[in-house]
């Protein structure tokens, strides 16, 4: 086994809190207020995100691996000898062990994500777990990731981009990226995506806004990182997590509403709250079979089969990039 133990192409620590802080000065400035819910996952969003996906209302996890462990040899039969595989945003990466279970073939694993030390620590756990992959961990913000590493060469490449994680991307960022990832995996790459469908919202609801409220605390990690790490003085108190169905759009909205008027000041900026307004911190669109296949299309992609669970609850596409 071959880890590459220093992160290839990791971001440097300056360009890294620039980013963020100009992201957050942008859209705390804009009218609604919001924030790229990419900057959810420092060490503890990711925590809190793996808890979420334990809570009993969070059925987004549970499907997508029944439906994964059901279709998995089919999914992978046309994965080539010593191909690539790429996983986009990897968090733990627990999918990804049911892909390399089934196709012990796979030659190189290399997953993305923006929290470097939750990528070192899953791609310690997949290294020692299959001994023959190479491992190589890419530490970026996925949506920008422009190149893979060298040594992967000409090998077939395979995405993966499970957790209907395309839902946070409104519709044209969504075809945007689907094409950057069809230029970065190449011609006859084949990419796997999960995708949530449209259901009932009182259950869309329920996962969003759990009993326990995980997903609350992990509304509001986000006002910690700003205190943290910009010179913040949110008081978290004073923000109540809320999530929405917005029919309209075709997704869940996750938001902080001021409890009252207040004044919080970040990286020297002063931002005005009314009582009520509302900081909005993530969208998650929901899709029909026609919708994704449609927005698929639109990014330049081939469907070559899909597989839906009960309900139908959640759907994983296989789709090929054409030469």
């Amino acid at each position: 086994m071959r880890l590459a133990r220093d992160l290839e192409h990791r971001p440097k620590a300056d360009e890294d809190a620039d980013g963020f802080e100009a992201d957050i000065i942008a859209g705390l400035s804009a009218h609604p207020k919001t924030t790229p819910p990419k900057y959810f996952y420092d060490e503890a969003g990711s925590a809190l995100f793996e808890e979420i996906c334990g809570t009993p209302e969070y059925y987004v996890t549970r499907a997508e691996t029944a439906l994964l462990q059901s279709v998995v040899h089919e999914l992978v039969s046309s994965i080539a000898a010593d191909a690539v595989l790429v996983e986009f945003g990897s968090g733990a990466s627990d999918k990804t062990r049911l892909i390399l279970d089934a196709a012990p073939h796979i030659g190189t694993y290399v997953p993305i994500d923006i929290s470097p030390d939750a990528l070192q620590r899953a791609a310690e756990r997949i290294s020692r777990d299959y001994p023959a992959l190479r491992v190589a961990p890419l530490a970026d913000d996925f949506t920008r990731a422009v190149a893979l590493p060298a040594h992967v060469g000409h090998a077939p490449r395979v995405g993966f981009f499970p957790g209907s994680t395309i839902g946070n991307f409104a519709p044209q960022e969504a075809i945007w990226f689907l094409r950057s990832v069809r230029s970065l995996l190449g011609v006859r790459a084949q990419l796997i995506i999960g995708v949530d469908m449209i259901k009932d919202p009182a259950r869309l609801v329920a996962a969003y806004d759990d009993s326990m409220s995980v997903t609350a605390r992990f509304n509001k990690n986000l006002l910690a990182r700003i205190n943290r790490e910009l010179r913040g003085d949110f008081d978290l108190d004073a923000f109540d997590h809320q999530a929405i169905w917005n029919p309209t759009l075709e997704r869940m909205e996750m938001h902080l509403v001021s409890r009252f008027d207040q004044l919080v000041h970040v990286a020297g900026h002063g931002f005005a709250f009314k009582a009520g307004e509302r900081l909005h911190t993530e969208s998650s669109h929901k899709f029909s079979v026609e919708s994704f296949k449609a927005l698929a299309v639109s990014a330049g992609w081939v469907i070559d089969r899909y597989w839906l669970s009960s309900n139908p609850e959640f759907a994983i596409f296989s789709l090929t990039a054409p030469a």
